[in-house]
């Protein structure tokens, strides 16, 4: 199929639930759990224990509805506010939020990051806790000067962002352009948590197949520099799973903070 016919996540939306089945759920065809669950739990864990990223608030600008890149940091922060590009995947948020019927089962990687933790005992509350410190799901525009206008969001003193601009940008300047709105989000010093995968072209939802950006180590890296970001860490991981649905090549977990 040639890339120019593939759709694009922020443009034409895809079937959320699907999504996470295919990608983070624990049926025994999904390959891709140590790059997609335990890596970012174990990273997000180690940079959330040290003490030195915390604050009153967190946005999280993630791709698709998942939410296990958020138990680590529920609580070093007042308020984490979720972001999101569609109605379906706001939908799909809530349902499991509001702890409704139905709603995606993230038992599995409640169970990993108990496991990685060393507190299982406390899996119960490790979800309530989530819940009670996301006060707002909030649809964006990176289009708009305010993404989230008319609303406007506090500063924030971090930032996560899992694998959203993978899915979002055409190319080298859509990912300058939107790190640029997320440094503009961010108070001085504050933290940018990226997790995302490099040499991916494209990603398949359900039947239909998207567009994925496609970049390297030393991209990611002149850019966050270029932006004002220093890294502290930046972590990646070959991956070895085996699957027609996606074609990445490593998953990175970066963090970085902005220069007053």
């Amino acid at each position: 199929m040639d890339s120019s016919s593939y759709k694009r996540y922020n443009v034409h939306g895809y079937d959320s639930r699907q999504h996470l089945e295919h990608y983070f759920s624990d049926k025994k065809e999904m390959v891709f759990a140590e790059d997609t669950l335990k890596f970012p739990i174990e990273n997000l864990k180690r940079t959330f224990e040290t003490g030195h990223i915390k604050g009153d608030v967190l946005i999280d600008l993630s791709t698709g509805s998942c939410v296990h890149q958020l138990y680590a940091a529920c609580e070093f922060f007042r308020d984490i506010i979720v972001l999101k590009v569609s109605d379906r995947c706001i939908l799909e948020l809530k349902r499991y939020l509001d702890s409704r019927t139905g709603a995606f089962d993230w038992g599995h990687a409640i169970k990993l990051h108990g496991e990685i933790q060393g507190n299982s005992d406390q899996l119960q509350d490790k979800e309530g806790k989530l819940r009670s410190v996301i006060p707002h799901v909030v649809k964006y525009d990176f289009e708009k000067k305010n993404i989230t206008d008319p609303i406007v969001l506090p500063l924030a003193d971090c930032i996560i962002s899992a694998w959203l601009l993978d899915t979002v940008c055409k190319d080298q300047d859509d990912y300058i352009r939107y790190l640029r709105k997320f440094s503009g989000m961010l108070k001085p010093g504050g933290h940018l948590i990226l997790i995302g995968a490099l040499g991916t072209t494209y990603l398949t939802v359900g039947k239909e197949r998207f567009h994925a950006f496609t970049y390297d180590e030393d991209f990611v890296r002149k850019t966050l520099a270029a932006e004002g970001f220093v890294i502290d860490n930046f972590k990646a991981r070959k991956t070895t799973a085996m699957s027609d649905l996606i074609d990445y090549k490593f998953t990175i977990f970066i963090v970085a903070h902005k220069e007053k």
